[in-house]
């Protein structure tokens, strides 16, 4: 059974495969709102399409102006093609563009001074497959690295490496190897060839399918978990978070502290300055308090003005000193550049959590202690007995 692959067959699928990305993509953004990421994704298909369309046109044609033009719209549509996939990963920062524009000229000038110092077809096939496994690098380490990632998602940065590794040994072939390795030339080198660009073009789409499902879950999860204004867990997801750790210290037979403010005279704020100055008061109060809360600690709002701090681990004295330095940091809000100065009251209760304790009442006896410290002149921290 022969393993020589027609190469116009080969070329059309590969254009084929572009194109019909490019339909599904087109399908996509029709009347939806523009995203730079499927843009860049977008473009580098056409641009990959482009240039195996000019190699199948030019007959197999070894002319400079082919050659030149085909291997520069690739070495241009791969790194295209892997800032989207980096974007997706939020890994293409401005350090990162700027690195992907240089190794996208460094990648068209070296293969532009061997057409014209040294045009020898292998050199041209080391050059180009060495500077085509540097751009896929960075994707293939992000993606089998970063644990946030499903096991899919690093079993294709695995895959990518395989392509890394198939690119140099390519590359190194080509100088040493006595067989003819062009694209043009039938031999089990370039029936390996293709299926390698096949494996790029495979794992192209299919982690740019993935990764963008990935990223529009966690903007779901995020948008169901945090509240919008502040950036802090929503009442849902702290009371959620807030019961799983109260079962955890039943355990432990650990203190727990639960923390209930708000801020006072907040409708007075809203009403006098109107209520982007209540928003902002509110993104202040958050990310003050924010700055003192330990890696363990459970922040959220529970509605309105009013906030929820638990403290797991921490006795009387230490959710009652915590609690004193949360007011006083509000309470200076004025005095270090803020727009406007505001005060918090709060309730403050610790319990040793047994089977029956319940975040219900533990919130319940907070809102009492509220009470009495706005009752005895706001400002204050008040302390439940429980």
């Amino acid at each position: 059974m022969s393993l020589l692959l027609d190469k116009n067959t080969i070329f059309i699928s590969l254009i084929a495969g572009h194109l019909f990305t490019l339909v599904l993509i087109s399908a996509y953004r029709f009347k939806q709102p523009s995203d730079s990421t499927i843009n860049m994704f977008f473009a580098a298909k056409w641009v990959q399409a482009i240039a195996w369309l000019i190699l199948i046109l030019s007959g197999g044609l070894t002319g400079v102006l082919t050659i030149s033009l085909s291997n520069a719209l690739l070495f241009a549509g791969a790194s295209m093609e892997t800032a989207a996939l980096l974007m997706l990963q939020k890994g293409f920062n401005r350090k990162v563009k700027n690195l992907y524009i240089a190794i996208t000229a460094f990648n068209i000038i070296s293969f532009h001074m061997v057409i014209l110092f040294n045009n020898v077809e292998s050199v041209r096939i080391s050059v180009a497959s060495f500077s085509l496994s540097i751009v896929f690098i960075l994707p293939a380490v992000r993606m089998v690295r970063e644990r946030s990632f499903s096991p899919l998602i690093r079993m294709m940065g695995c895959l990518y490496f395989i392509v890394i590794l198939s690119l140099i040994g390519r590359s190194v072939l080509a100088l040493y190897s006595d067989q003819n390795m062009g694209l043009f030339t039938p031999s089990i080198y370039q029936t390996l060839t293709f299926l390698s660009l096949y494996l790029i073009m495979i794992l192209d789409n299919t982690g740019f399918v993935l990764l963008s499902k990935e990223r529009a879950e966690k903007e779901l999860l995020h948008a169901a978990s945090y509240d919008d204004l502040t950036g802090i867990f929503n009442r849902r997801t702290f009371v959620l978070r807030a019961k799983q750790c109260l079962k955890k210290y039943v355990s432990r037979k650990q203190p727990v502290s639960l923390i209930l403010f708000d801020v006072d005279q907040f409708k007075s704020i809203n009403d006098t300055y109107g209520h982007d100055a209540g928003d902002q008061v509110l993104k202040d109060l958050t990310v003050r308090i924010g700055s003192l809360l330990s890696p363990d600690d459970l922040f959220g709002r529970y509605g309105g003005d009013e906030f929820c701090i638990l403290l797991p681990g921490r006795n009387d004295f230490e959710s009652g000193e915590f609690a004193e330095r949360i007011r006083e940091s509000v309470e200076y809000a004025g005095s270090d550049g803020s727009d406007r100065s505001y005060t918090i009251s709060l309730g403050v209760i610790t319990v040793i959590p047994g089977v029956d304790t319940q975040l219900e009442n533990l919130y319940t006896s907070c809102d009492i202690a509220l009470y009495n410290a706005k009752k005895s002149g706001r400002n204050l921290v008040s302390r439940s007995t429980g």
